[in-house]
């Protein structure tokens, strides 16, 4: 199975770039940003500040072995060499991936980190034989839907049962 490696993404700013690549979602940078990640999205479904308890325990409920070669790929975006950014693949079927994990710290929203995490996880998901890219998010998560519509991503109907699902999207790869 191909991957590709590292992806040199200009950004508006001239002195720095986004770099994303396929990396183990078990490194420490990886693991640091999928721990934010949970930490915002439950943070921001709870409207209040989670504890370490909390983030592991999601982190459990919710695993990410699917985010490995040959069922998936997990990435991470450096700005400047600095890991701000992540995000996963997972093959539903033979023609379909789903997005998640999806998230840019705060400090680096704005500079085209989620644009070029899309750019690295639609090829990864290419590279796994998909044809069309799914996700589903919730109606809290207003920049997330923005990104996705953005980048040529539109609404469909349910394609499943999420308990935090409330808007779905694909984008046709082919």
């Amino acid at each position: 199975m191909t991957t590709h490696s590292e992806h040199l993404i200009p950004t508006p700013s001239a002195r720095a770039s986004w770099t994303v690549s396929p990396e183990p979602f078990t490194t420490g940078d990886a693991t640091r940003l999928r721990r934010a990640y949970y930490a915002e999205v439950a943070g921001r479904y709870w409207k209040r500040q989670v504890t370490e308890a909390e983030i592991d325990q999601g982190l459990l409920d919710f695993p990410d072995d699917g985010l490995a070669p040959p069922t998936g790929q997990f990435v991470v975006g450096r700005l400047a060499g600095e890991a701000l950014a992540c995000g996963g693949v997972r093959m539903l079927d033979a023609k379909t991936a789903e997005l998640t994990r999806v998230y840019v710290d705060g400090r680096a929203r704005g500079t085209g980190g989620g644009a070029a995490l899309l750019r690295v996880l639609e090829a990864e998901s290419r590279a796994l034989g998909a044809e069309r890219v799914r996700l589903d998010t919730r109606s809290d998560l207003v920049e997330a839907r923005a990104l996705y519509a953005r980048n040529g991503y539109h609404e469909i109907p349910a394609y499943n049962s999420g308990p935090y699902a409330e808007h779905w999207f694909e984008k046709r790869l082919v």
